[in-house]
């Protein structure tokens, strides 16, 4: 139980550190308006994308399910909401804030949980269910990281 303590501490820490990078990476692109990856999204979009995502996916899903008795959870397209909610005239800085803010409300949530809250399942409308409080909060720093390996290459 130990290890699963110490694990999930360090979760939430490397979250936290995840989204610092990403905005420290997002602010350090000299064009964020060209794409980092031929046919991709430029470092603008990658960042709306990203805080988007963790606003109505992945952090909302495990603030949610730290909090409600097993909340089922829409799909999210995100290309589709894209598509419809992008603003490219919305400011580098606004956006990268609102995603800090984001990851700080989950994880303030998430360290004040007890060790059982964890568990805590919902489901998914396409997916079905089983989809722990750990399994969101794994998922929204994947995204995370996996956009911050995106927006590095344009360094």
């Amino acid at each position: 139980m130990k290890q699963l303590q110490e694990y999930r501490s360090k979760l939430i820490d490397r979250l936290e550190a995840a989204a610092e990078e990403f905005r420290s990476a997002c602010l350090a692109v000299s064009a964020p308006f060209e794409a980092p990856e031929k046919g991709g999204w430029n470092t603008h979009q990658l960042a709306a994308h990203t805080r988007d995502v963790d606003k109505l996916v992945y952090g909302y899903r495990a603030r949610r399910t730290a909090s409600e008795e097993k909340p089922e959870f829409e799909d999210f397209d995100g290309e589709a909401w894209m598509t419809e909610h992008y603003n490219p005239e919305e400011p580098l800085a606004s956006i990268l804030d609102e995603l800090s803010a984001s990851v700080t409300e989950t994880t303030s949530i998430l360290r004040a949980l007890p060790t059982e809250a964890w568990g805590r399942t919902s489901s998914h409308e396409i997916y079905g269910g089983g989809f722990t409080l750990q399994t969101w909060v794994e998922r929204g720093l994947a995204h995370i990281q996996e956009h911050l390996k995106t927006v590095q290459k344009a360094i």
